[in-house]
């Protein structure tokens, strides 16, 4: 069985849970950091056992897969309930490092909440633990990570392989490995767009929670203008017997008209009230009707990201890929000719060194900053297809591109941001290798 860490700080997890409830988590993070001891362990050993036929724990990997797997396999909700559940004061207001550290500190003592994160991710990852349980040797485990791997299922995956009691020190330190460099490849290449996606869920969120608060207001107000009518029907129908009562005790002509003038009065004052009740449900309901459209163009947005990344997570995954096993899904312009128009000048050589590296040509016109419009013509004639991003073009330079590909038979492409990310997605979507337009 593989050891923990030679260095386990005991002062937090030595102290029931129960008492812990008083201790803010900055104090629980001091006392770990500042009273670390050395305990004498036995050495590490190998994970190399073929009799072993029960899954691995938690704390019984070595620490050093700790971190990566608190930080893989558990989403920072779930971490904050887990603590929560083992009553650590401050975890609402402690920073995402601070709850990271305890989850891995956490992992290495079963008697202080190990078992309960054991727990944890054995449910959420059940299904892929099934999955790898059917293998019976290193290489069918090693397979299933490729496919695991390829497909972007790595969390679970991850968990089922590292707990799996076939599995071995050389396949933990690979797949260690991939996670690791992973991590890396994805960082650099998504983190604007996961930036723009978190605040499309957070503004939706806030739409959501604003839609919510307009209908209870709208209901309120229907339920208002309900009891005003009911409230109107009993005046009216008061008022009716009031007239009845004066018009009997009426004794000529003048004495009718005075009582006929004063209920045409009151009956005016109550449409005039019926009226702004009216009015104030019409202004809500357009709020109501504003706000449900402005919905809809942040999930519009948040989809178009979410394709872009799925865009992306498939080059990633040609990357990862052996070169003598090319994927089948990797973009391949075959040659053909992109005209960029617009975009920022500092993006062009990257735009360019993009559409080359997928086989393809890059022709560029800066939309009339600094280059003549009159080259536009003769640059669509070159080109096989133009691309443009709506958010970094002049309008006149867009209707001149459109209005030249139109006459020359090119087709054109708008795309969302003058990103990478963006100009990917587009590619990807093109039929490369069977249709290249020809060229005039």
């Amino acid at each position: 069985m593989p050891s923990k860490s030679s260095q386990v700080p005991v002062s937090v997890y030595d102290v029931p849970v129960a008492d812990r409830k008083t201790r803010p988590i900055a104090e629980l993070m001091t006392i770990a950091t500042g009273n670390a001891v050395t305990a004498a362990v036995p050495d590490a050993g190998t994970r190399d056992d073929p009799d072993r036929k029960t899954r691995y724990r938690v704390w019984d990997l070595h620490t050093s897969l700790h971190c990566s797997i608190i930080g893989t396999c558990l989403t920072q909700a779930e971490l904050v309930r887990l603590l929560r559940r083992l009553k650590v004061e401050g975890v609402d207001t402690a920073s995402d490092h601070d709850l990271h550290m305890l989850g891995v500190l956490l992992a290495a003592r079963p008697k202080e909440g190990a078992k309960l994160l054991q727990k944890v991710l054995d449910k959420r990852h059940s299904l892929a633990i099934k999955r790898f349980a059917k293998a019976r040797n290193l290489d069918e485990l090693a397979a299933l990570w490729r496919e695991a791997l390829n497909g972007g299922d790595i969390p679970g995956a991850y968990w089922a392989i590292l707990t799996h009691p076939v599995s071995s020190d050389k396949l933990t330190r690979r797949v260690f490995g991939d996670v690791h460099m992973l991590s890396h490849l994805v960082g650099a290449t998504n983190r604007a767009d996961i930036h723009r996606l978190r605040e499309l869920e957070q503004q939706n969120t806030a739409l959501v929670e604003k839609i919510d608060s307009q209908q209870k207001r709208l209901r309120g107000d229907l339920a208002e203008r309900d009891e005003t009518i009911r409230g109107l029907r009993n005046l009216l129908a008061r008022k009716t017997d009031d007239e009845r009562r004066l018009t009997a005790r009426a004794n000529g002509a003048s004495n009718l008209l005075e009582v006929v003038h004063e209920l045409e009065r009151r009956l005016d004052e109550e449409i005039a009230r019926r009226q702004a009740a009216e009015n104030n449900v019409a202004f809500v309901s357009a709020a109501y009707e504003d706000a449900n459209r402005n919905r809809e163009a942040a999930e519009s947005e948040r989809d178009a990201l979410r394709r872009e990344m799925a865009a992306i997570e498939s080059q990633l995954d040609a990357v990862l890929q052996p070169e003598d096993d090319p994927p089948s899904n990797q973009v391949d312009l075959s040659g053909m000719t992109v005209l960029y128009v617009g975009g920022r000048a500092k993006q062009v050589p990257q735009l360019r060194a993009l559409v080359e590296r997928v086989n393809g040509q890059f022709l560029h016109h800066d939309g009339g900053l600094e280059d003549s419009a009159a080259l536009l013509p003769g640059l669509v004639s070159r080109a096989h297809i133009a691309v443009f991003p709506v958010d970094c073009v002049s309008h006149n330079a867009v209707t001149s591109v459109k209005r030249f590909c139109e006459q020359l038979g090119r087709p054109y492409v708008p795309i969302r941001t003058s990103s990478l990310s963006c100009l990917l997605s587009a590619l990807a979507t093109l039929p490369h290798g069977s249709f290249i337009p020809t060229l005039q």
